[in-house]
């Protein structure tokens, strides 16, 4: 808050004030070379903050959990209340126990999530491997995540999930997880065949700023926008449920993310 106003001044102390300010205001604008050439003082609100760079991978190596020399995290090993990722030569899928189980220990998705420090504006992007069968009474999918981050008993960020299937009963959501085991909230959801995957299909998230945009085989399926995260790290999960022992039956074949 101002010490002074102008309505307790007059005259030639009004006048002084006035000339102080415009000297003051030649001296900055002359001595400040960002002001005299016109160069923004704070960096344009859509301008990359990239920290990180691309990571692609097709994972080459036999892991549980993955890790790929230190570059993953894991929902079980590191946030203890979820489920880890492994992978097999070429292949990336969930641990997830799955079957019929209570709420919240049937949301103990598999995830996985890139370490080191990450831009916020951020595109992940896999290519699906799926030989299962479309079942509507099965809820297996494959998900990719944003901003995101594990530690004992707390996952948080932005999941973006698609099911394993080309049913009229296919789609694909958006949620943020909120912390513990089983908090989250639905951002978006659609539901048809043209939301599900099928082998081969190339699933793509991205977001900036505040803005999530979804693509399925580089057409825009969904769009939302949340506030709440804005850092965390981008990485992958898988999740089942209605039957056991098919994790194996759809997941990645490769991945990429960027923060630039």
């Amino acid at each position: 808050m101002s010490q002074y106003s102008f309505m307790d001044v007059s005259g030639q102390k009004f006048k002084l004030v006035i000339v102080s300010a415009l000297v003051a205001l030649v001296i900055v604008v002359w001595f400040w070379p960002p002001l005299r050439e016109g160069v923004p003082m704070l960096p344009m609100a859509s301008a990359s903050t990239g920290i990180h760079g691309a990571y692609t991978t097709n994972f080459p190596h036999p892991e549980n959990p993955i890790s790929e020399g230190g570059k993953w995290l894991n929902g079980q090993s590191d946030g203890l209340d979820w489920t880890n990722v492994r992978t097999t030569p070429g292949f990336a899928f969930g641990t997830e126990l799955g079957g019929k189980r209570p709420e919240p220990e049937k949301y103990d998705d598999s995830a996985a999530l890139l370490t080191g420090a990450w831009g916020p504006n951020q595109t992940v992007q896999a290519t699906v491997h799926r030989v299962n069968k479309d079942a509507d009474t099965v809820y297996q999918e494959v998900e990719l995540r944003l901003r995101s981050a594990l530690a004992p008993h707390n996952s948080t960020g932005y999941e973006v999930m698609f099911r394993c299937s080309k049913s009229p009963k296919a789609y694909v959501q958006v949620a943020r997880w909120d912390g513990i085991l089983g908090a989250f909230m639905y951002l978006k959801q659609a539901e048809g065949s043209q939301y599900g995957v099928a082998d081969g299909d190339v699933v793509k998230a991205s977001m900036i700023g505040k803005v999530i945009t979804v693509y399925i085989n580089g057409v825009q399926v969904v769009q939302t926008s949340d506030y709440l995260f804005t850092g965390g790290n981008p990485g992958i999960g898988f999740y089942l449920d209605g039957t056991t022992g098919v994790n194996s039956q759809c997941g990645f074949s490769s991945f990429s993310a960027t923060d630039k």
